[in-house]
């Protein structure tokens, strides 16, 4: 069989929170790296994976990209890219692959869906960042990428969509990113005038996909979709027994894809020194 450029990677997701109280969280994940030409040979290929249809874990189209009120809900996935990408005036004409966690006996919420965008030529030319909250809405941040000569992605946009209640509007995201090969990192640091707010990251390890493989992931979590949304509203409940005190929440933007230009996608501004607390091992992750 020829090998698959999608894989499962088993890791864990790192929350820490520095200011107006200090929160931290630590859970473990397990995600999908679904390369979406090859979506028909995964869903021939595999018993327990399933694509468009119930299955013990699987991948929806209307999962992603534009919901189905919004412009470009008929598109197929890579079609609904490209159109934006071409908004943007980028050249991804190869693969598209996006890391996700998996539909888990039919169900999912996907907190960040990170889409890797790449030339014909297998060299990455973009990332969009797909960002879903809890009140059933979706938004999307294109930016253009390039890797460093240390193996990482560096960009940076301003907060534009309202994810959790007890976060201000008025910051801004740092991306750090080691993209998926035999480990992967994706490192977040959420920003305001006054500095550091919050440092996310997901740490892992790939495994190669089988039925074998999807089947010790699912034994592993087998209830994974209900521990990420119970684990959203768990620590919700803590920041407000902290004493965090909700925001308003605005309307979504008008155009669920904010296109971030090559001058604002990479924080510039910040010394690698200034960054680098966001960095975590992914090397030896347990499964």
């Amino acid at each position: 069989m020829e090998p698959f450029a999608s894989g499962l990677y088993v890791g864990a997701v790192t929350h820490r929170r520095v200011k107006p109280v200090a929160h931290r969280l630590s859970y473990r994940v397990f995600s999908l790296l679904i390369d979406l030409d090859e979506l028909p040979r995964l869903d021939a290929a595999f018993r327990l994976f399933a694509h468009n249809r119930f299955g013990l874990l699987g991948f929806r189209d209307r999962d992603f990209g534009a919901k189905a009120d919004q412009p470009g809900a008929e598109l197929p996935l890579k079609d609904w890219a490209a159109r934006h990408l071409e908004r943007a005036g980028i050249v991804a004409d190869g693969p598209i692959r996006i890391l996700c966690f998996p539909r888990v006996l039919g169900m999912v919420f996907n907190p960040l869906s990170v889409w890797f965008c790449h030339r014909a030529d297998g060299s990455l030319a973009a990332i969009i960042h797909e960002v879903s909250n809890t009140f059933g809405q979706r938004h999307s941040y294109l930016i253009p990428a390039e890797i460093g000569a240390d193996g990482l992605v560096r960009q940076s946009c301003d907060k534009r969509f309202y994810v959790s209640p007890f976060m201000d509007m008025e910051t801004a995201y740092h991306f750090r990113i080691r993209p998926p090969a035999d480990d992967l990192l994706l490192a977040i640091r959420q920003t305001d005038a006054e500095g550091p707010v919050l440092h996310a990251t997901l740490a892992a390890r790939r495994v190669e996909i089988s039925d074998g493989a999807l089947l010790r992931a699912w034994a592993r979590h087998p209830l994974m979709t209900l521990k990420v949304v119970a684990g959203i509203h768990w620590e919700a409940l803590r920041l407000w027994r902290k004493g965090m005190t909700i925001r308003p929440r605005p309307d979504a933007p008008a155009d669920p894809v904010t296109i971030v230009t090559p001058a604002l996608a990479s924080p510039t501004s910040l010394s690698s020194a200034a960054l680098s607390p966001i960095i975590a091992p992914s090397k030896g992750i347990p499964a």
